[in-house]
């Protein structure tokens, strides 16, 4: 078993940027977490074939929350691969299936009421971009202390960037897979855009129980991957 960090370029604002899916091979098997912007298919399914697989070895997607560089290209990779399997929380999967609609969006809409004129041209285009991302129906719904994959991983609710946030601790590998429970902000682990946490107090106790994991290895989705041997709790 073992955890391989997908660093997938891209540009946006005409700036080079980055995010780090992970991909978890177990018993000759692929899981990916996160799927990346609308379209990034591609790209992702680049990175995964860069280091020595085939698609059709990926078996499962597990989702850490509703977020659209998180869920972007979901329902791509559903309908090219229809076999994978969609994990994901009980909570996250109502927003992701469309059953109730997104924390997400009703912040952004409830903040581009307030703000000021020169910044609601972004607002609306961000409100866009969380109305075009497709649902997706979740096969399997998880919650806090879950083992999955076998036994080998342990859901860990991590509420605050999201109320159905989850991250995963991989117990045999000492590892954890953060999504946006945290970030790697120069080799430290910090919160994922505090401004736009919907509860940045639940976010700082989710922070706080990843790190208490102990773990050796954080896969950060934004600032990629994190050795504690260089981070000072």
């Amino acid at each position: 078993m073992k955890i391989i960090e997908l660093p997938i370029e891209f540009e946006f604002n005409r700036q080079k940027s980055y995010i780090f899916p992970s991909l978890i091979e177990l018993n000759n098997e692929l899981t990916l977490v996160d799927t990346g912007y609308p379209g990034f298919l591609p790209l992702i399914e680049s990175g995964i074939m860069k280091n020595g697989y085939e698609m059709m070895d990926l078996k499962k997607i597990i989702i850490t929350h509703y977020d659209d560089d998180h869920i972007g290209s979901l329902l791509d990779f559903k309908e090219k691969f229809p076999w994978i399997r969609i994990i994901a929380s009980e909570k996250e999967s109502r927003y992701i299936s469309g059953e109730q609609k997104a924390e997400r969006l009703i912040q952004a809409e409830d903040m581009l009421e307030h703000m000021r004129e020169e910044e609601k041209e972004f607002g609306k285009w961000f409100i866009q971009q969380l109305k075009n991302v497709k649902h997706v129906s979740i096969d399997e719904k998880v919650n806090d202390g879950e083992m999955i994959l076998n036994n080998t991983c342990m859901v860990v609710a991590t509420p605050g960037h999201t109320s159905g946030h989850i991250s995963l601790y991989f117990p045999r590998l000492k590892s954890v897979v953060t999504g946006d429970a945290a970030v790697n902000e120069n080799n430290e682990l910090a919160i994922a855009n505090p401004h736009y946490c919907l509860d940045v107090e639940k976010a700082e106790q989710s922070l706080a129980k990843i790190k208490n994991l102990k773990a050796e290895t954080y896969f950060c989705y934004h600032g990629g991957k994190l050795k504690i041997e260089s981070q000072n709790f």
